[in-house]
């Protein structure tokens, strides 16, 4: 059974302790950074949870001289391990990188207790001292286990949401391909009488064509979000120009239903692209553009562009080519602007409309361009908003 009384060992190597919290707090921070890609800054970005650190380890001298005053779940020293815990979810630590590091911290403790107890000038017997160490092994176990637990919150409330979020895509995927699917199957069964008149049966085909391009669509964005990261596939490469022309042209018959001209701009440069991902993000973003158009308006339009950066450059001496798709189309509101290219989302007013769609093209793309090194983003000038990416020429 644990002595619960007075030491005065513990009472000498818990102030030993707190006065060298600083010190130790640095040897703790080194030892994390090397094990880890983070810079030293980053590993605990604030001058106030930095602050919390040496907090832990007063707690820590608490318990040791003390051990009758518990370490609660209510004390401050919990609430600071549980902060750290929020901080390791949101820097993407693993489970077992947290118990590493309380296990390094729990190393570094007892080494600084080895080092100083033989110069500890006071007489305590063998099993004052393993209670002493007993003690520090116990109150480093409730830190991690503060830290731990906190960060498995997290992770279990990030599990429940991409859950609810998978189970929301799923409704509205299968009512998307559902509704597609139907108008297919209604349009083939009609182009099957023989005295429909010409003009209502090339109606029909389009009505056939266009449903089968927009459940392409749906099923490429499904592609690319099941694509195993880090697989090498065959990349074609062609003309931006030429790229952009296919994105149109899968495009076309939703455009013209919808009464919105997409257009190339004459000045897109001579650069050779990344086929698949150039026509993937393009037909993602051009035919929100479309779905989005105005009805208020009596012209509707969209317009891919492109430009290299530094803007002017010569194609040796550029960098990065930005590819720009601009439209004249519904305004978002700009409480709604920051989480447009969060995946699922979609904005209020198309959640409510009539406006068919998943919430994953803005992700896809970003996502797509980011994969070659690149990064999207969007802008609202007046009357209309720009959605663009950039990649480096070589990707």
């Amino acid at each position: 059974m644990e002595n619960t009384g007075g030491s005065p060992l513990a009472t000498i190597l818990a102030a030993h302790l707190r006065d060298a919290r600083e010190e130790l707090t640095g040897r703790w921070l080194e030892r994390i950074s090397s094990r880890v890609t983070l810079e030293p800054g980053k590993v605990f970005p604030s001058e106030g949870l930095l602050d919390h650190v040496p907090r832990l380890l007063l707690g820590i001298a608490d318990y040791v001289e003390s051990p009758a005053q518990a370490i609660g779940a209510d004390d401050a020293v919990i609430a600071k391990a549980r902060e750290l815990g929020e901080l390791r979810h949101t820097q993407g630590f693993g489970a077992h990188e947290i118990l590493k590091e309380y296990e390094i911290l729990g190393g570094i403790l007892f080494a600084f207790f080895v080092r100083i107890v033989d110069d500890i000038d006071a007489s305590c017997t063998r099993g004052e001292l393993l209670g002493c160490a007993q003690r520090l092994f116990h109150a480093v176990a409730l830190v991690q286990e503060a830290t731990a637990n906190r960060f498995l919150e997290r992770m279990q409330q990030q599990v429940t949401d991409r859950e609810e979020r998978l189970r929301a895509f799923n409704r509205t995927l299968m009512h998307e391909l559902r509704n597609r699917i139907g108008a297919t199957l209604g349009a083939g069964e009609m182009l099957r009488i023989p005295e429909i008149a010409e003009d209502r049966r090339r109606a029909l085909r389009d009505v056939v064509v266009r449903s089968a391009h927009e459940m392409q669509v749906v099923m490429e964005n499904l592609l690319e979000l099941s694509r195993v990261e880090g697989s090498v596939a065959p990349q074609r490469h062609v003309m931006l120009r030429e790229a952009a022309a296919d994105a149109v042209r899968q495009l076309r018959d939703m455009a013209q239903d919808a009464g919105v001209e997409v257009r190339l701009a004459p000045e897109l440069p001579d650069i050779e692209v990344n086929a698949a991902a150039v026509e993937l993000c393009l037909t993602n973003l051009v035919s929100n553009g479309i779905k989005y158009a105005d009805p208020a308006k009596s012209e509707r339009w969209v317009e891919v562009n492109g430009y290299l950066l530094p803007e002017g450059a010569q194609v040796a001496s550029a960098t990065d080519l930005v590819v720009t798709v601009r439209s004249n189309g519904i305004p978002v509101p700009e409480s709604e602007r920051e989480n447009l290219f969060r995946r699922f989302f979609r904005t209020a007013d198309a959640a409510s409309s009539a406006v068919k769609g998943t919430g994953l093209g803005l992700s896809i793309v970003r996502a797509t361009v980011e994969d070659l090194g690149g990064r999207a983003w969007v802008e609202f000038p007046d009357g209309g908003a720009v959605f663009s990416f950039s990649f480096p020429l070589n990707a």
